[in-house]
């Protein structure tokens, strides 16, 4: 992650919280892991709030299918030029 300007959070070697496997596994392959995810690793009290509105905006009740809001979101992000 080159381009982590926050090497404490970065560095982090004992990620909290639902992001926790993620990090560990993106670690592992060498994969690029997003920088959200160590941010929600390094504070995961306060990232809790964030992970359940997430879930709930993604999958709670909604007109659309949870896999359109899923191809909404990667579709932004790639408009933003942002991994997704």
């Amino acid at each position: 992650m080159s381009d982590f300007f926050l090497r404490d959070v970065a560095d982090n070697p004992a990620p909290g919280g639902g992001f926790a496997d993620l990090i560990r596994f993106s670690r592992l392959t060498g994969a690029e892991g997003s920088p959200v995810w160590f941010l929600c690793g390094f504070k995961s009290d306060g990232a809790k709030h964030l992970e359940r509105f997430t879930h709930a905006v993604m999958r709670g009740p909604s007109p659309l299918a949870p896999g359109m809001r899923e191809l909404i979101a990667a579709f932004t992000s790639a408009r933003n030029q942002c991994v997704y």
